[in-house]
């Protein structure tokens, strides 16, 4: 059985713990606030752009002749982009998305299909390293504060290994942020532009679209300048940079959410832990006093 010097160590101990932690909760708190601003700027630029991609494609009398733009011969080969952490102590936030990818590596292997692997993220990297599996690229030291350079150099070296023909597709598995208590895992499509999501989205009809039908619809609301076809070229290298850069930012106040909440389980776990230590300790303690009475009390009985 501990001695209260022992239980009243631990407590001590938890205690130390439980400062910390609540100093990590307030600190993602902060950043959280500032991440959600980010994003809450952000989103109506890229769904100005994934807009402006879509109308673009539809309006295009034929995909130019752009290596972003060709869909290759047969998808052979799939490049996965894991979009993790730097850090740890953020409960699921970075295992669910390992999960997510390792799940989406069998279905693709079990369909004939080779993976390769792309992480951003310290988390990610050391993960897909640990596991025995050829990274083909890796992105870290930025997943606190990403910056939109960030999101251009991985666009360029998913680009360049697409152009290339190292990969067919290029997929990515990041959280987006719905709560600080709730992250989902999301997985969408970057190239090629033809298979993107953005292409696969029913987009809301504006003001005065409605009884507008016909193919040509887009052409008789907008007038291009120069053709839709020159515009789609410097358009698609900026929709997949924007696509990273916004998983990027999801994904970072995802993980200050989740490592607010995890930091504030762990303050109440501790405070409970210290609740019961406490509680021990006292037993501890009457049962000490006990025992010096009874030694007391056998001591007085021998000298009679």
């Amino acid at each position: 059985m501990a001695t209260q010097k022992d239980i009243k160590s631990r407590i001590s101990s938890v205690k130390n713990i439980r400062k910390i932690t609540r100093a990590m909760e307030m600190v993602a708190a902060a950043r959280l606030r500032r991440a959600e601003q980010r994003i809450e700027q952000l989103r109506p630029y890229a769904d100005a752009i994934r807009r402006m991609t879509r109308r673009a494609v539809e309006a295009a009398e034929s995909i130019p002749s752009l290596p972003l733009l060709e869909e290759h011969d047969s998808i052979e080969r799939v490049g996965l982009l894991l979009v993790t952490g730097d850090r740890g102590l953020a409960g699921a936030f970075n295992s669910q998305i390992i999960r997510g990818g390792n799940r989406r590596a069998k279905e693709l292997e079990g369909d004939g299909k080779q993976v390769s692997w792309y992480a951003s993220g310290r988390r990610g990297v050391s993960s897909i390293e640990f596991r025995g599996l050829e990274l083909a690229d890796g992105f870290t030291g930025f997943t606190d504060r990403p910056a939109y350079g960030d999101a251009r150099n991985i666009a360029e070296r998913l680009i360049a290994h697409y152009v290339d023909g190292d990969i067919d597709r290029v997929e990515i598995l990041y959280n987006g942020y719905v709560s600080p208590m709730t992250q989902e895992v999301r997985h969408e499509t970057l190239l090629p532009l033809q298979q993107a999501d953005v292409l696969g989205e029913e987009e809301e009809k504006e003001e005065g679209d409605e009884g507008d039908e016909g193919p040509d619809h887009s052409r008789s609301l907008w007038i291009y300048e120069p053709d839709p076809e020159e515009i789609l070229k410097r358009l698609a290298p900026d929709y997949v940079e924007i696509s990273i850069y916004r998983a990027l930012l999801e994904s970072t106040a995802s993980e200050h959410g989740a490592r607010m909440t995890a930091m504030r389980n762990a303050s109440e776990n501790a405070a409970e832990l210290i609740d019961d230590l406490t509680l021990e300790a006292n037993r501890q303690r009457q049962a000490d006093i006990t025992q010096e009475i009874m030694e007391v009390v056998a001591g007085a009985e021998g000298l009679r």
